[in-house]
């Protein structure tokens, strides 16, 4: 399943539908090997080791491992285009704690030959520096006076060891290449309060409300859109493809209203407003956990760049500050997204893809934080406090689950969804997901920040080695509004025996003081 149509023109690229396993947040996996993990690949899905330890397992300082830069030139298939810091030294170390962790998680990641790729490339770079050091004592023996005999035979032994160093580096090269594909399929480590299993065994945090009694046979939003004219699916089938749609009149105003106010909302509690950019680089969806590429994916690749839609706003804000060490003084940074996203919803089917619950382009309102690891469990509380104040404010019936294992994206240490009941579809629907990736995405997109204290020294004297060692930010995010979703919910909650839906107190502001959608006259 997917939007199979395509388009061209002088300045358009043409959208191509890749496909690749899904998964959950820690693990992705490109074609053959590299994977960004849990949203999309099975490698990542269901684990609860000890926590502490597991922590570090994928947070501390990661082994460095330095193999001759590769010539710049045409692209290597199969080659990753960056490289996650992981600490390959604590998984080995801790074999069986991430064995348990891939297992919980239903990750399918290949432990035993990310560890048999570890020592082989240790095996190789120890080859490597036995023959730089032989080329250094053969060039040091040159440098004094020599018998032209002896010169020559020096000579000899040096370009030996050159092509052996040669060769050599080059088969360094392509195997720290395969071991960092096979090393990002493992999975962010698990909180220890995560169920373990698969989304059934998820635990309800907390309800709220109950859901509204009717007098009356209840409609959904569908039969209520229509009879409304708020919006057109079959129209744009044809325009666009399936799970595609135009919406109209009070629709439009009632989606505005909803971004207008969810910004509003959050901005008043410290976030900072972002419009963000809807296609990005390959490796930035697959730095923040997502797969571009495979069967089942659930993102829109750009055929003939290396470019993709975004499937979230988390995705190009998580991007912005790739690359870069923060001061301290500056965190947490706080920030809140609109943008469209764009799904494939590949493998979705059933009741759960009617209408506007499941569609391929949407918008949304994204929160994004940026802060210290030892941070990172408040500020999630702090995430799903924002959620549940703006539902509740909605006046909807919702329950907040601590979500299981299994159903873990592949960078998530621990989620939240957040599913209101929709009485016209007559169950509860996932509206929102607050997601907690600890350092899985900063590893990858290499957002470090520089602790205040600096090292104690004797010396009055300030140097860059009396600053301390910098760490690993964590990354946190969560949805505020989920547009359509959202449309969903209040349609249906709000319907009235006549027909017409009842505008929320909140958002009327935001809608030119609409109170009430009414059936209008053909």
């Amino acid at each position: 399943m997917g939007f199979h149509s395509s388009f061209s023109a002088t300045s358009l690229q043409t959208l191509k539908l890749a496909a690749v396993p899904t998964t959950s947040h820690l693990i992705f996996r490109l074609p053959t090997k590299i994977a960004s993990l849990n949203s999309l690949h099975p490698c990542f899905r269901n684990r609860k080791p000890p926590c502490s330890l597991l922590v570090r397992a994928l947070s501390f300082s990661a082994v460095q491992v330095d193999p001759p830069t590769a010539t710049a030139g045409e692209e290597i298939v199969g080659k990753p285009q960056w490289k996650a810091s992981i600490d390959f030294k604590w998984i080995r170390d801790n074999k069986d704690l991430v064995a348990a962790n891939i297992e919980n998680r239903k990750s399918g990641a290949n432990l035993e030959l990310v560890l048999q790729l570890y020592d082989k490339m240790l095996n190789l770079q120890k080859e490597v520096e036995r023959l730089r050091a032989e080329r250094n004592m053969v060039a040091n023996k040159m440098k004094g006076k020599l018998e032209p005999s002896e010169r020559q035979k020096l000579i000899e032994e040096g370009k030996n060891l050159k092509e052996g160093l040669v060769s050599l580096e080059e088969n360094l090269l392509k195997l720290t290449d395969q071991l960092q594909q096979e090393a990002q399929c493992i999975p962010n480590i698990t909180h220890p309060d995560v169920p373990i299993g698969g989304e059934d065994c998820s635990i309800i945090r907390k309800t709220v409300g109950s859901p509204r009694e009717f007098g009356f046979s209840v409609k959904d939003h569908l039969e209520l859109g229509k009879q409304l004219n708020l919006f057109d699916f079959d129209a744009a089938a044809e325009v666009s493809g399936s799970k595609f749609y135009y919406l109209k009149n009070a629709a439009v105003t009632l989606e505005m209203g909803l971004i207008s106010w969810t910004l509003s909302e959050v901005m008043k509690r410290g976030f900072t407003p972002v419009i963000t950019p809807e296609i990005v680089r390959s490796s930035v969806v697959e730095k923040c956990g997502f797969q571009p590429r495979g069967e089942n994916t659930q993102v829109y690749s750009i055929e003939g760049s290396d470019q993709c839609l975004i499937g979230t706003a988390e995705i190009p804000v998580g991007g912005i500050h790739m690359d870069s060490i923060l001061a301290e003084s500056s965190l947490p940074l706080k920030y809140v997204a609109y943008s469209h996203c764009f799904r494939t919803e590949a493998g979705a089917a059933g009741a759960a893809t009617r209408g506007l619950y499941r569609v391929h382009q949407f918008s949304k309102v994204e929160m994004f934080i940026l802060c210290r690891p030892e941070d990172s469990e408040s500020y999630l509380e702090e995430l799903i406090s924002i959620e549940e104040d703006l539902f509740t404010s909605l006046g909807l019936h919702f329950k907040t689950l601590d979500m299981a294992s299994g159903d873990l994206g592949a960078p998530a240490y621990r989620k939240f969804d957040v599913e209101a009941w929709m009485p016209g579809l007559g169950r509860y629907g996932e509206i929102s997901s607050a997601s907690n990736c600890t350092d899985y995405q900063s590893r990858r997109l290499g957002i470090r920040y520089r602790p205040q204290e600096p090292i104690p020294t004797t010396s009055k004297k300030k140097s860059k080695g009396n600053l301390a060692p910098t760490q690993f930010i964590h990354t946190l995010n969560a949805t505020a509004c989920a547009v359509p979703r959202m449309i969903v919910c209040l349609l249906e909650n709000y319907q009235q025996e006549d027909g017409s839906v009842i505008i929320p107190e909140p958002l009327r502001p935001f809608m030119g003081g609409l109170e009430i959608i009414a059936p209008t006259s053909t």
